[in-house]
C-alpha cells in the first residue's frame, strides 16, 4: 500500500460530505471559522482529501453545531466549551457501559435455563 494511501484513505461513496465552504454556508459561519475550530476542539477531525480539502460528515456537522451552541447560544469561552465536550464525551462513554451491562443481563436473564441449572427465585 502506497503512504499516500495510509494518509488520504480512499473516500468511499455513501453518506454526503460538505465541502467547507458547503459546511460553512449551512451552519451561518465563515470557513476560517471552522477551520479555527478545527485546531481548537480536538472532537472536529473531517476528513481530507489528497489535495487537502476537508470534507465534513454528518457527525462532523453535529459536532460544529453543538459547538456553535455552547459558543453562540450558550456564551461560553471556547476553553468552557472545549471542557463541556469532554464531560459530555466521558458521561455518554459511562452510560454506555452501564447500558451494555444491563444488556448483557437481559440476554442472561431471557436464555432458557440449562437442564438441573437452579434458577434463584
Amino acid at each position: 500500500m502506497p503512504s499516500t494511501q495510509r494518509m488520504f484513505p480512499e473516500i468511499s461513496p455513501g453518506p454526503k460530505r460538505l465541502r467547507i465552504g458547503e459546511a460553512a454556508r449551512e451552519l451561518g459561519l465563515e470557513p476560517y471559522v471552522l477551520r479555527y475550530w478545527e485546531t481548537e476542539f480536538p472532537q472536529l477531525a473531517p476528513l481530507r482529501t489528497e489535495k487537502g480539502q476537508r470534507l465534513y460528515t454528518q457527525n462532523d456537522m453535529a459536532m460544529l453545531r453543538r459547538i456553535q451552541k455552547l459558543l453562540h447560544e450558550d456564551g461560553l469561552t471556547i476553553d468552557g466549551a472545549r471542557r463541556r465536550l469532554t464531560e459530555s464525551a466521558q458521561v455518554h462513554e459511562l452510560t454506555s457501559g452501564i447500558i451494555q451491562e444491563l444488556r448483557d443481563i437481559r440476554t442472561m436473564l431471557s436464555a432458557p435455563a440449562r437442564p438441573g441449572a437452579r434458577r434463584r427465585p
